[in-house]
């Protein structure tokens, strides 16, 4: 039998305060319903003897302290998921936008998730191919993998995020995997955004096995917290309940990170780095550790959080905390897009931990590993070199550095430039990693097996 009060202590934005509750539980479900009969969910954030805080989803305009009923549910925060919700766009709290009416499923399910036994999982093999080179040829995408995108005010990773979903593929030794769909959830973004993914989803013919979950820039904030555990316990769902390979992009982590300062700063407690609430480690944790692997299971969950790092700054609570978590990092680049260069991949400061165990002969190609090393290698020798072109001038530059000048330029151009609408097969970058190193001298290829260069290059 569900415990409605009606007497509150406190109303203060949009937590709410009572006294005198027993039994209630963090985390619990909550429903609030004002003098006009408007209800809101909320859910209980703190408990305190026989005080309990409720942080409602919505605006407490015009709420009382006298008038208002709070509803105690007795259960936490749960949606109800079926296949039928791939092709779908829902709000923060995992409620149809589009039209298209209910999900009706036979059971909830609880959007804390579901804790994984580290024994249980299983280690990430098989690459996913995004269709762009600097990424599947330097950075590459593991299944299972957690691999942020960082990047900054301005700059395209919406773009970036858009056609990774309209040209991701799972390969494996066994071939492509067709079970795979992709959980889109967006933080805080404005309605033209959201319309440019939904529209580019559209136009690119893969809405239908991809699963939306969109909190704008005007929705109520605690909806923020919300709408990343709802995406992730629907990809939880489809890998290990429908067996299918899960892509769950999630944009603004930084939208997602402020939206917890302004509750902690709403909850009086003892701000950390930054002004960032002490929890802020955990509660990300509390997100990227859904992905993965299971053994016994045949689904995954493979995560890209992207987050804009406030003036460009790396070491910024919620980049420096979240390279922590997860394995590797891209880094998109303020200098490359000047230079007009789409997608602004710089990859030195770029890597994926688990790019090593996922290429290669059975996987890629067996020059996989070697032609990246010498890529990374031959570019880190660019910077070097137009360092020192600045103090005495390209002219005086000697002939092996003009042509890592020209390395440099060719590698930017080609390699890492591509169109939103080109989408290269890992062969076809590859290949054009070995025509970008015939610029420079063979003694100069010092990361490559002598017998990837004759066959490749010539004697």
């Amino acid at each position: 039998m569900r415990k409605e009060y009606l007497q509150l202590d406190k109303i203060e934005g949009a937590i709410v305060e009572l006294s005198n509750i027993h039994d209630a539980r963090y985390g619990e479900i909550v429903e609030v319903e004002d003098e006009r009969g408007d209800k809101k969910l909320g859910r209980v954030i703190k408990i305190e003897n026989e005080r309990v805080i409720i942080q409602v989803f919505g605006s407490t305009v015009g709420m009382s302290t006298h008038g208002t009923k709070v509803r105690f549910q007795g259960k936490p925060f749960e949606i109800p998921l079926s296949k039928d919700i791939l092709g779908r766009t829902f709000n923060g709290v995992g409620k149809p936008i589009d039209g298209g009416g209910e999900i009706y499923s036979k059971e909830t399910f609880n959007i804390n998730g579901r804790p994984i036994n580290p024994v249980a999982r299983e280690y990430p093999r098989d690459y996913i191919q995004t269709g762009i080179s600097s990424i599947d040829g330097l950075i590459t995408l593991i299944r299972g993998q957690k691999l942020p995108i960082f990047s900054a005010s301005g700059l395209p990773h919406n773009e970036l995020a858009a056609q990774i979903v309209r040209y991701a593929k799972i390969k494996s030794k066994d071939g492509e995997k067709t079970n795979f769909c992709i959980v889109f959830a967006a933080m805080g973004v404005k309605h033209d955004e959201a319309h440019f993914f939904r529209d580019t989803f559209e136009k690119s013919h893969v809405l239908d096995r991809v699963v939306m979950y969109v909190n704008y820039a005007d929705d109520p904030i605690m909806e923020r917290i919300i709408s990343p555990r709802c995406a992730l316990t629907a990809a939880e769902y489809l890998a290990f309940e429908e067996n299918m390979h899960v892509l769950v992009i999630m944009t603004d982590i930084t939208s997602y990170g402020e939206a917890l300062r302004e509750i902690s700063s709403l909850r009086e407690e003892v701000p950390s780095r930054r002004g960032y609430p002490g929890y802020l480690y955990s509660d990300l944790a509390s997100l990227y550790e859904r992905a993965g692997m299971l053994k016994n299971k045949e689904g995954s969950i493979t995560l890209i959080p992207i987050l804009t790092m406030p003036n460009d700054d790396i070491t910024h609570p919620i980049p420096d905390l979240t390279g922590y978590i997860t394995e590797g990092q891209i880094v998109l680049s303020r200098e490359l897009y000047q230079k007009n260069i789409y997608p602004p991949i710089n990859v030195l400061p770029s890597l994926s931990r688990l790019m090593k165990d996922g290429i290669g002969e059975g996987f890629t190609r067996k020059d996989h590993p070697d032609v990246a090393n010498q890529l990374f290698s031959s570019y880190s020798k660019v910077q070097e070199v137009r360092a020192l072109a600045q103090i005495i001038g390209e002219d005086d530059l000697s002939d092996n550095d003009k042509k890592y000048l020209e390395f440099g330029r060719q590698f930017e151009e080609v390699f890492i430039t591509q169109g939103f609408n080109e989408n290269r097969d890992i062969l076809d970058t590859l290949n054009l990693g070995w025509e970008i190193l015939k610029i420079l001298p063979k003694e100069e290829l010092d990361r490559l097996d002598s017998k990837l260069i004759e066959e490749y290059l010539g004697k």
